[in-house]
């Protein structure tokens, strides 16, 4: 059951900027504020760790603001939020090892070498400064373009950046695998 919720979890976040786009004027964001409210729910049932369930509450009073004030820029803000969130962790990781990175790494090899956490280390913080850039990015979007820019943005261009940094970063690991072993 555990893995169903993260699944919709994941599939109302991947659609969210999309949705809210196509929803915006032909609702009202009182009741757009419903979708945010239940990405917020499924986040805090599934959250074990105090920064998930922060998360959670920022979602939930975005939604509320939304709904109280019938305003758009909450729902807008949630992106935004989602950046900050991922940020904490991944910083908080750097701070107090393992890093998130070496944790997904000691999945696949449990006897991750020195020099593999050394790159890890390396990985996360790489993964911290697209969370600023790309969580300044949906801040702009949200404060101060237009509503199809907000979710052109956040509902293509910010995953398809992701996919890059994702793509990039295990075409240098092939070649720093390839290195250490010749």
């Amino acid at each position: 059951m555990n893995r169903a919720r993260t699944a919709l979890f994941i599939a109302f976040s991947l659609a969210y900027p999309l949705a809210v786009y196509f929803a915006l004027g032909r609702f009202e964001p009182r009741w757009l504020a419903l979708l945010l409210f239940v990405l917020a729910l499924l986040r805090a049932v599934a959250a074990r760790e105090a920064v998930w369930l922060a998360a959670a509450g920022g979602a939930g009073l975005l939604a509320l603001t939304a709904t109280i004030f019938n305003q758009a820029l909450p729902l807008k803000l949630y992106p935004a939020l989602v950046n900050a969130v991922m940020l904490a962790v991944f910083a908080i990781s750097l701070r107090f090892p393992p890093t998130v990175i070496e944790r997904i790494a000691r999945l696949q090899d449990p006897q991750l070498p020195a020099s593999g956490v050394i790159y890890t280390r390396r990985v996360t913080q790489v993964w911290c400064g697209f969370f600023i850039v790309n969580g300044s990015l949906a801040l702009v979007t949200a404060l101060w373009t237009s509503d199809r820019v907000w979710a052109l943005y956040n509902g293509l261009i910010a995953y398809g950046l992701m996919g890059l940094l994702f793509g990039g970063e295990w075409l240098i690991r092939q070649r720093v695998k390839a290195a250490q072993r010749g």
